[in-house]
């Protein structure tokens, strides 16, 4: 088994990339036209994003696009809120805050009436792009999980530095990459010492999927140096089903266990049994 303290500082870094904590809630207040000097170009895979003016009344259509514009500390106009996880409540209760419907499918009238001045918006609404970007300047964030090449960390990193850029946060954006530099270096000098193996599964319902090096959260073994059990497992977003047979065979050292169904219905189903 890996050391305790290696355990805890992987499961810090995750959570550090996933789930970063703020403080109180933004809320957009009225909108004062700001042009900028010099406009702001973001490249995404969609295409280009340009920004003339700073953003005062922002959308946002995902969790991760709330969780990094918390730790910036810019307001909110408008989000989805059908699944908001706990460390990001005080957004979902705070009802000045516009509720933009469903991460999967956001509601367009909606976001019309909110009359933003930027989208932030993920792959799942790559369908909507052309809309909402006839509606106010959109940017896409995707990390291309095949392809990333251990890189996944600093395309998350870039896109931080970019809502720096955006919103006028470049000190606190760059403060953030480095906590997060910080804590990534601290890991990879405790696995550069380690020889044991591990397994990113996640449980959903019953269920088992396993995360390769190719997946979403490939920078387990890629950026933060935990050494796989297995490489037999196939690239893919939402990992590749597996029976306990497969972890046996695999035998790991240690297992890195995301329980979905505790997440999403608020009830953890795994114990020390099983």
């Amino acid at each position: 088994m890996f050391k305790s303290t290696l355990n805890i500082a992987v499961a810090i870094v995750c959570s550090s990339l996933v789930t970063l904590t703020g403080c109180e809630p933004k809320v957009a207040q009225s909108q004062v036209i700001q042009p900028l000097e010099t406009p702001i170009v973001i490249e995404h895979n969609l295409g280009q994003t340009v920004i003339s003016n700073r953003p005062q009344r922002v959308a946002a259509l995902d969790m991760n696009e709330v969780d990094f514009l918390d730790q910036l500390n810019v307001p909110i106009a408008g989000m989805v809120k059908d699944f908001v996880p706990h460390f990001l409540e005080k957004y979902k209760n705070t009802p000045d805050i516009s509720d933009l419907g469903a991460i999967v499918q956001p509601n367009m009238e909606k976001i019309y009436a909110l009359k933003p001045d930027l989208v932030l918006m993920t792959p799942l609404h790559a369908n909507q792009y052309e809309e909402l970007s006839k509606l106010a300047p959109t940017v896409h964030f995707d990390i291309d999980f095949r392809n990333s090449h251990g890189h996944h960390v600093d395309i998350i990193k870039q896109h931080v530095i970019d809502l720096g850029e955006i919103f006028n946060k470049q000190t606190l954006a760059q403060k953030k990459v480095a906590e997060i530099d910080a804590k990534v270096d601290e890991v990879q000098a405790l696995t550069a010492e380690r020889s044991e193996k591990a397994l990113v599964v996640m449980h959903n319902n019953g269920s088992f999927s396993s995360f390769g090096i190719e997946s979403r959260y490939g920078f387990v073994f890629d950026v933060l140096g935990v050494k796989p059990a297995s490489t037999e497992i196939a690239a893919s977003l939402h990992g590749q089903p597996i029976s306990s047979e497969f972890i046996n065979q695999a035998n790991p050292d240690i297992l890195y266990i995301i329980d979905r169904t505790a997440v999403m219905e608020g009830k953890p189903v795994i114990d020390a049994e099983h």
